[in-house]
């Protein structure tokens, strides 16, 4: 095969005898402006900061943030012939905090005969200072397989350094884009800002036991405030992901708003995990929040607003968790948080009859931010969607600071506000459904009540979805206690034997070519063909298996698909309802 890997090396640092004539700079536009990065830890080669091109990401960044409206050039996006045909040259730029960090920078082709491989692959050295640097696509011999644009990075030495980043289009004679007008910084603070955050306050709800876990907060007691959700809760797009995200960043403004003694009696538990739904999130929640039994939050932020469009039960597994959370001995409060995409949209209107049949506390981001989005700074704009946006799912440091600010301002409303003489009420029926309130985790270290034979899974896993909790910048491996088919595992298939009313297994999701299908069995019969490449990407992915009114015992055996018997399949573990 073709050796699609181009590496470059920097120059000399000799430079030229005489200056230069000026090159006259052509038009562009940007993919990344003056943007905060990261390196993050990989399965695979050096800690980086990945920014993915295909489907509609390189479209949309080119909208959101180079301000390209001309739809010819954004179709020419869409494929690498049409994207040579309207770039020139790609100018790199990038800051890094520390002076002694070794930066590279990656673009990534993906290929026609094999995504991931048979595309060309970059390399670049480049300035750590700030200095552009401009490859000029028609120096570099591209691979004949090159299909669509897949993915730039930015490689370090080390994981968790930071740097600020550009990356810019220059375009070919012809094309034309318009100018990036500087913006003035978020004007934290002032009236027009403040205003902007007291839309976020869509609903009071029954206040009794927010009210109570502040009271508890000011007497000196402990308070644990703990988020579950999506990546938005993990913290994409805040550099450093651990202390600029969201969840970090509202849980200081309780410590400082109610705690005593410093805040030293207020906890903080984050459990974001990217790409899942509430789906996985009722499955993970004893494990992922109260550490199987060692933490008893007193208030809980739900955060799925923007990852339940793929929840097979529509809002039922929402439900449940809430109910989940709700039903605790402690009473812990259960906040709603409603985060938003660039394109202005959100599942709020799906989720929140949830709340309000429950007289929840709610806070939308998407009322506090779309409006004036679509007012110029001179008609009243607060922050722009290329501050607030890092791309077009998560959240900038702006962003998240908005988002913090946001439930601050219900606590600090709260506070304000006499408490309820009574509690809300969960003895009533459901909204969209409570099926899956009782799930619970079974995996290879807790399976109590089930029989399994193992079969040809019996490997475990350990390239997993990294997961930074709580405070740290290191991530942790969702679903460690796994069962793993590997292309040297024998033909036999995995059973289990389980009494229950509904089940949903939760599998590996990977890029790698080395994963193939598995074909599931319920009491004989195929309920499922799980494919790991739905996504592409190193991540768990649930699916429900069966859904009863009543529990009772099934079989369920999981074997390769004929084609993929030489692959891999990673069983991370079940929910299930007794």
């Amino acid at each position: 095969m073709k050796d699609n890997n181009r590496i470059i090396a920097a120059g000399n640092n000799e430079g030229p005898t005489a200056p230069k004539d000026p090159v006259e700079k052509r038009s562009g536009f940007f993919i990344l402006f003056e943007t905060a990065i990261e390196a993050t830890a990989r399965a695979e080669g050096r800690p980086s900061q990945e920014i993915y091109l295909d489907g509609s990401y390189l479209i949309d960044k080119a909208k959101y943030i180079g301000g390209v409206t001309d739809e010819e050039m954004l179709a020419l996006l869409g494929s690498w012939a049409g994207f040579r045909k309207l770039v020139h040259s790609i100018g790199v730029s990038v800051k890094a905090n520390s002076g002694e960090a070794a930066v590279s920078f990656l673009l990534q082709n993906w290929g026609r005969t094999s995504k991931y491989e048979t595309g060309t692959r970059l390399l670049v050295p480049c300035p750590n200072d700030g200095t552009e640097m401009v490859l000029r696509l028609e120096d570099i011999e591209w691979a004949e397989e090159d299909d669509i644009p897949g993915k730039f990075a930015f490689e370090f030495s080390h994981e968790g350094e930071l740097a600020t980043a550009s990356i810019m289009f220059y375009l070919n004679d012809g094309y034309n884009a318009p100018e990036l007008i500087a913006e003035p910084p978020v004007a934290y603070g002032s009236k027009e800002y403040r205003d902007m955050i007291a839309k976020s306050f869509m609903h009071s709800g029954n206040n009794k036991r927010l009210k109570s876990a502040i009271d508890k907060a000011l007497r000196g007691e402990d308070v644990t405030i703990a988020f579950i959700g999506g990546s938005i809760t993990q913290g994409a797009g805040a550099k450093p992901i651990h202390t600029e995200c969201y969840a970090y960043q509202s849980y200081v403004r309780f410590k400082e708003l109610f705690g005593r003694d410093g805040g030293e009696n207020i906890h903080y538990v984050k459990a974001g995990v990217g790409g899942t739904p509430s789906e996985l999130g009722v499955i993970r929640y004893d494990r992922d929040i109260l550490r199987d039994g060692a933490v008893m939050p007193d208030i809980v932020v739900v955060e799925f607003a923007v990852n339940d469009e793929g929840d097979e039960t529509k809002g039922n597994c929402y439900e449940s968790l809430c109910l989940k959370i709700l039903s605790a001995r402690n009473q812990p409060a259960v906040i709603l948080l409603f985060s938003v995409f660039v394109n202005d949209w959100n599942l709020q209107e799906r989720l929140s009859p949830v709340g309000l049949h429950y007289n929840l506390p709610m806070v939308s981001v998407k009322d506090a931010v779309t409006g004036q989005f679509r007012l110029s700074k001179a008609e009243g704009n607060i922050i722009s969607k290329r501050q607030f946006f890092y791309d077009i799912y998560h959240p900038t440091n702006d962003g998240h600071r908005v988002m913090a600010d946001c439930l601050a301002y219900l606590f600090s409303e709260t506070y304000k506000s006499h408490i309820d003489d009574e509690d809300i009420t969960l003895d009533q029926q459901p909204v969209l459904g409570n099926d899956f309130a009782g799930t619970r985790l079974l995996d290879r270290k807790s399976h109590t009540g089930a029989v399994i034979e193992a079969g040809g899974f019996t490997g475990t896993d350990t390239e997993l979805q990294m997961v930074e909790m709580d405070l740290s910048p290191v991530g942790t491996p969702e679903f460690p206690y796994n069962w793993m088919h590997t292309a040297a595992s024998g033909p036999d298939s995995f059973k289990l034997s389980i009494t229950s009313r509904n089940l949903i297994l939760v599998y590996k999701d990977s890029g790698s070519s080395e994963f193939g299908k598995a074909e599931i069995f319920v009491d004989g019969k195929l309920a499922v063909t799980a494919d790991p490449h739905e996504n592409n990407w190193t991540h768990c992915n649930p699916v429900i298996l069966y859904q009863n009114e009543h529990s009772q015992e099934h079989v369920i055996e999981i074997q390769m698909a004929p084609e993929d018997q030489d692959k891999c399949f990673t069983i991370l573990g079940f929910g299930y309802n007794a």
